[in-house]
């Protein structure tokens, strides 16, 4: 199964931003688990940052057109980017929305993401294990469609 783990603005900057919300692992950590855990669990996974929306865009036209699964973290794009959220609905895999940090208990204009409501699931405030939970789910997923 191809797996895109896509992210969103800021979230490079992992391990030096904001380490009491989002912790002290660095964005490279985060694509070491990513391909780990991929590899542990037989998924072709690719791990991606950007801060430039169109091209969040771009990556998700590309998930769709190869029936991809994706694990999202859109970060701040989850609040309130309709082109971020209308991309994703265009998806034929399934798509797992990862928040490091738990959205439901920051500020009130976090609470509510656009793109939750045409994800296949939704983790949030697990961490960077969140990561790892989405990948295991894609597999298992996955295997029960083969069998």
């Amino acid at each position: 199964m191809r797996v895109y783990v896509l992210n969103g603005p800021n979230l490079g900057r992992l391990g030096t931003r904001q380490v009491d919300v989002y912790g002290a692992i660095s964005y490279a950590d985060l694509v070491g688990l990513c391909e780990a855990t991929g590899r542990e669990l037989g998924l072709d996974v690719t791990v991606r940052q950007t801060d430039a929306e169109h091209e969040l865009v771009g990556w998700l036209h590309d998930a769709a057109d190869e029936q991809a699964a994706v694990v999202l973290n859109p970060a701040a794009w989850s609040h309130y980017s309709i082109a971020v959220r209308d991309a994703c609905a265009l998806l034929r895999g399934p798509l797992v929305e990862v928040h490091i940090s738990n959205i439901h208990a920051r500020e009130e204009f976090r609470a509510h993401s656009v793109i939750s409501a045409v994800a296949t699931g939704v983790i949030c405030g697990l961490g960077v294990d969140g990561y790892r939970l989405a990948l295991h789910h894609l597999a298992a997923r996955a295997g029960a469609a083969d069998g």
